[in-house]
């Protein structure tokens, strides 16, 4: 579906939904392309837009294929899986066009949860490369991360990230407490494919014992400038038609989860 197609059916939904819309003739909006990783343990959710359901059992570890989200506000509510009653509701949440973001809500080093929208680099590659990049998203402390029992990034604390641009194959990766041999995730396979961003995320509680890792893949930074941006890692959430605006809709109420982010704003 292309973008004007997509702010056609936006267009249409609000209008439906008694938002005014200043023309019909209007020009495509800007768009985001965006994804959004569930790190929060034991938080099932529905997702509604506008009051209508968009999303069910939206569960932890999942992270949703990338959407060309136009920029735009959005009547949001957030409800346990299967009740009513809004636990966090908002109106009036925009996103702005021309970002390309991964949004996490996850748990900060204290175990709050917290939402982090993070930019992902699709700048190009030269040939042979591929780019490596690793997210603290944990309640845990910091960490250093090892390919091949070498470190490669140090001292890592929530909810900072750390790159490098490598040569592209297989590398055996794991993550150690800082300073130390001690391994707190992994050791896992990775493998760094030519023109490709990995990004590995590591969640979850280290004092409850579920830390997890997700990884996340973007491709074509050999060729196109802006990637094709895909996910892995999670399993795919239960959505009712039409799939586009359930992502959106997840991506603007996880993000009210941690009270906003610098990708993401809510109007008073």
């Amino acid at each position: 579906m292309s973008v004007r197609e997509i702010a056609a059916l936006i267009g249409g939904g609000l209008l439906l939904a008694g938002v005014p819309m200043a023309s019909a003739q209007a020009a495509p909006a800007a768009t985001a392309t965006v994804s959004v990783l569930h790190g929060v343990p034991g938080a099932t959710v529905d997702v509604y837009a506008n009051g209508e359901k968009l999303l069910t059992n939206f569960t932890p570890g999942t992270l949703t294929d990338p959407l060309e989200l136009p920029e735009g506000d959005y009547d949001l509510k957030v409800t346990a899986a299967g009740k009513s009653a809004a636990l966090i509701q908002a109106n009036d949440v925009a996103v702005p066009g021309g970002a390309n973001v991964t949004v996490v809500a996850h748990l900060d080093a204290g175990g709050k949860p917290v939402l982090t929208p993070f930019v992902n680099d699709t700048s190009k590659l030269a040939a042979g490369q591929a780019r490596l990049t690793v997210r603290h998203t944990a309640a845990a402390p910091a960490v250093d991360v090892r390919a091949g029992g070498k470190p490669v990034f140090t001292g890592l604390t929530n909810p900072k990230e750390a790159k490098a641009d490598l040569p592209a194959g297989a590398v055996n990766a794991d993550v150690v407490l800082a300073g130390t041999t001690t391994v707190a995730l992994g050791p896992a396979d990775v493998n760094l494919k030519e023109g490709t961003n990995t990004i590995i995320y590591a969640w979850g509680s280290a004092q409850a014992k579920n830390l997890k890792l997700a990884v996340q893949s973007i491709s074509g930074l050999h060729g196109s400038p802006s990637g094709v941006p895909g996910g892995t890692g999670g399993q795919a959430a239960t959505q009712q038609p039409p799939v586009w605006p359930a992502i959106a809709a997840a991506v603007l109420a996880l993000a009210l989860v941690g009270g906003g982010a610098a990708a993401i704003r809510v109007r008073s």
